[in-house]
């Protein structure tokens, strides 16, 4: 490993800034599992999964000047991309609710997509290249960078589902999701000139669940506006707003997915641990609209590797 390491860094030095990172958070594994096991937050993960998001960013910064455009034009750019979009979910939620279980969730995640982006993927697809003249637009930025954090979000809201399902199975789970914050507020008494407004007391489950809930309702409406502007875009680069292309049914399939969780969440008041269920189902969705159908080299925004 260290031999393929090296053998990285001098072939590509912008790639190294990635496999940094990934050394980083793999370092930081063991110490969020302890956390975990702890009941307490680490500042020291934490610290560690800030330094490898800025390496992140200076990687695909590199590219962006090296390249002349937005670096999430192939394969690789877009999972480093979607792994500097989890590790940027993962801190703003953690800023939400300090528990060790957001990041012991979201950094093997993000170790496997930065992992294969490093070490699977044949130096041809790491490489940078010219964009094709349909790529050649400002939607690129918009269009792209929007739809791949929507994806971040909905991952991490998808896992943190699943560790509502697995954690305290007997204890019961009451949405009350629609309130500011981690934390709602309760009328203690209702008479008409004595109103006493206390917090509500979440419990853990019932934090973790409002987190899953937040972040899948802002991976929603950036979906939204990805196939929004993915519209747009395709109109202007091919003259017609949807061709039902692989990867726009199934982000589509995903978008009606979510729709259902959220209404059946807000609308019907889905209780207990069936909306915990749906949404993390949610993940398998996701996974084969961003990788499932590129790997099968079909469509116009398939990367065309493996099995085309």
């Amino acid at each position: 490993m260290l031999s393929e390491f090296i053998k990285n860094i001098i072939s590509d030095p912008v790639v190294s800034l990635g496999i940094l990172a990934f050394y980083l958070l793999l370092f930081s594994l063991p110490f969020s599992l302890i956390a975990t096991f702890k009941n307490k937050s680490s500042d020291f993960v934490k610290s560690l999964a800030i330094i490898a998001n800025i390496f992140i960013a200076l990687q695909l910064i590199s590219r962006w000047i090296i390249s002349s455009h937005f670096p999430i034009s192939n394969l690789f750019e877009s999972l480093c991309f979607l792994s500097w979009g989890l590790i940027l979910a993962q801190l703003i939620l953690e800023r939400e609710y300090q528990t060790p279980i957001i990041s012991t969730l979201s950094i093997p995640i993000i170790l496997l997509t930065l992992g294969f982006a490093c070490f699977v993927l044949p130096e041809d697809l790491r490489s940078s290249s010219n964009l094709v003249p349909a790529l050649r637009s400002s939607w690129l930025v918009m269009h792209v960078s929007v739809v791949m954090l929507s994806y971040a979000s909905l991952i991490i809201g998808s896992c943190l589902s699943a560790s509502v399902l697995l954690i305290d199975n007997n204890q019961a789970l009451q949405i009350r999701s629609n309130s500011v914050g981690i934390g709602g507020y309760k009328i203690s008494n209702h008479e008409p000139n004595n109103e006493v407004i206390k917090p509500y007391k979440f419990s853990h489950l019932e934090k973790l669940d409002t987190l899953s809930y937040r972040s899948i309702l802002v991976g929603f409406v950036l979906l939204t506006l990805g196939l929004v502007s993915g519209a747009v875009w395709a109109n202007e680069a091919w003259g017609t707003w949807w061709s039902w292309d692989p990867k726009e049914t199934w982000a589509f399939i995903s978008w009606l997915f979510y729709a259902a969780y959220l209404h059946m969440r807000i609308s019907k008041g889905w209780q207990g641990r069936k909306p915990a269920l749906l949404a993390t189902s949610g993940f398998f969705i996701v996974l084969i609209c961003y990788l499932g159908v590129n790997f099968w080299g079909v469509g116009l925004h398939s990367y065309g590797w493996i099995f085309g």
